[in-house]
């Protein structure tokens, strides 16, 4: 978890660096740090200072791999889910989440306030866990989201082991004035933040980390905001170092920072050891698979796999796309991603190169690339993602909603179909739209975003209905309102519950005019990580130009694709 364990041991020259690599970077982080993750050609050019042709080449790369989509004909690049995978692979490989998510959901239970875990990034802080409440005044930040040390509480933990060479780029960023432009998930204007005077800034920071080097916590009382405080604790790891730090967040409108202190700090303390108990143990377990899998690896060794009998994937695509075709760019950004796959100390070159199928020179070029961005680190031979991979797109894509998810799919549904699709979510008795794409037709189903239906007269809302337990689904039916809607409106409960049974079996629901006459609809789930349906998406028709049977023939399949491409979208950023 440690960030600021750099690449120290990697003194990269600028000759090794891998050119359209470092481009793609650049490319990536100007449009994680745009809102809405998107940006014509020309504004890329103007942001980043590279060529229009530079641009283009970069964009259709990342486009093939799945990490943007060009739009507008090609004038336009929006950042994708796939370039979640990235900041996924840190996740992944530092096992963070997967350990101590548990821990944070508990106790932001027993708070009953927002509960993170941060860990150090250089001078930054970023977040790799969010637990929100859900209440009118709740915190906008997630996973991968990145805040200046001085603005926030555990950012006088980290600075604590800083280095005079840390503190010097620190204050260098000072001096630059109060843009911060690499902190895009900033308030617009946060309060610590806003104070032009740099040497006042310099001295209430440098007061915070004496008081949480002699308390053991430090807090953060509306620095970030007017009436946000936040108390954090550290998580230490097996060393003794401060690897994390655990927050608890709240209001000053349900209380002060004072008061906060004296509920919140002893649970934060207590959940804090726990966390590092649990880090120690896991550094126990993967030592001993680390000594598992090098015996396994030695005698394994006269069949091992060699990087040249993998197929490296890049290979095809450059065939087919040509000149346009970053293949050095694909192929840095494959090396990254295989880092995810890391067993605890990081992966060798030898064994990048034999998960990627690619030489070492070219595994070892892409790595010091990386490094020299702050993307990697290495140890004793051995490299590891670092968190300022959550950069480019996790912590943009992970502020999208469901319906933005979702968008671009119902829009792909349209073209495929030619009839308005969306996506729909359970809001107790009814459905809630929250994503819609309509086709452009003369008579057209005239539905927005926020409109809702009774679930049980809706396609998408008995598949929504269908995946609850059999009580659930009767408690809901027994708190509506069966009133017909139209004649063929069915009402009857017994009758309903039977439906949503069949629903169940088949995977997909079909209503004929029960919600509006001539309308007919199809509907199947979108499931999360756990496997539940958390939404459903649909495609209405009119009846006298769509029967029944064409619907389940033409229209199902279309719609099903959608939903797996939506659902594997949301893996990439559960």
């Amino acid at each position: 978890m440690n960030a600021n364990a750099n690449a120290t041991e990697l003194k990269p020259h600028p000759d090794e660096s891998v050119g359209p690599l470092e481009r793609g970077f650049t490319v990536l982080r100007a449009l994680a740090a745009t809102p809405g993750g998107r940006l014509r050609a020309s504004e890329l050019v103007r942001d980043t200072g590279l060529p229009r042709s530079t641009v283009d080449r970069v964009g259709a790369t990342l486009g093939e791999l799945g990490y943007v989509r060009v739009e507008g004909g090609g004038r336009d690049l929006v950042l994708s889910p796939g370039a979640a995978r990235l900041g996924g692979a840190y996740l992944r490989a530092s096992r963070v989440p997967a350990l101590l998510t548990g821990l944070c959901e508990d106790l932001s239970a027993v708070l009953d306030e927002s509960v993170s875990l941060a860990v150090p990034d250089g001078d930054a802080v970023r977040f790799v866990i969010q637990i929100k409440r859900r209440r009118a005044l709740s915190v906008s930040f997630r996973v991968g989201d990145a805040l200046p040390a001085e603005c926030c509480a555990p950012g006088a933990l980290f600075a604590q082991t800083w280095s005079v060479a840390d503190f010097d780029r620190w204050r260098a960023r000072l001096d630059g004035g109060p843009k911060h432009s690499a902190f895009p998930a900033l308030p617009q204007h946060p309060m610590a933040a806003n104070d032009p005077d740099v040497a006042r800034v310099a001295e209430r920071f440098a007061r915070r980390i004496e008081a949480s080097r002699r308390d053991g916590w430090s807090e953060d009382d509306q620095l970030i905001e007017q009436g946000l405080i936040a108390i954090a604790v550290p998580v230490h790891g097996a060393d003794g170092s401060v690897v994390g730090a655990l927050s608890a967040v709240s209001h000053t409108s349900r209380q002060n920072v004072e008061t906060f202190r004296k509920t919140a700090l002893p649970q934060l303390l207590q959940t804090a050891q726990a966390m590092t108990d649990r880090l120690a143990d896991q550094l126990t377990d993967r030592q001993q698979d680390a000594d598992t899998q090098a015996t396994a690896a030695t005698a394994a060794t006269a069949t091992a796999t060699r990087p040249d009998q993998i197929v490296d994937p890049t290979t095809a695509a450059k065939e087919r796309l040509g000149p346009e075709y970053l293949q050095s760019l694909a192929r840095g950004i494959n090396v990254l991603t295989a880092l995810g796959e890391d067993p605890g100390s990081g992966l060798t070159l030898a064994e990048a190169a034999t998960a990627t199928g690619l030489p070492r020179a070219t595994v070892r070029r892409s790595l010091l690339t990386a490094a020299r961005q702050g993307y990697v680190a290495t140890e004793a031979g051995h490299f590891r993602l670092l968190p300022r991979a959550l950069e480019l797109g996790y912590a943009r894509l992970s502020r999208l909603s469901l319906g933005e998810l979702a968008q671009p799919h119902l829009g792909e549904v349209v073209s495929a179909v030619h009839e308005s699709a969306s996506m729909a979510v359970l809001d107790g008795t009814d459905i809630r739209y929250v994503a819609r794409a309509a086709a452009g037709r003369i008579m057209s189903v005239d539905i927005t975003i926020g409109t809702r239906f009774p679930a049980f007269a809706t396609s998408m809302g008995r598949v929504l209905l269908a995946d609850l337990d059999s009580a659930a689904r009767k408690h809901v039916l027994g708190s509506t309102a069966l009133q017909p809607l139209t004649r063929h409106t069915v009402t009857d409960q017994r009758r309903l519950l039977a439906i949503l049974t069949e629903t169940a079996r088949q995977g997909f629901a079909l209503v004929d005019q029960e919600l509006e006459e001539g309308l007919r609809s199809i509907a199947v789930p979108v499931r999360g990580a756990q496997g539940r349906a958390v939404g459903a998406i649909n495609v209405s028709l009119h009846a006298a130009r769509t029967s029944a049977t064409e619907a389940q023939q033409n229209v199902l399949p279309v719609l099903r694709r959608a939903a797996q491409l939506i659902e594997e979208d949301l893996a990439l950023l559960s």
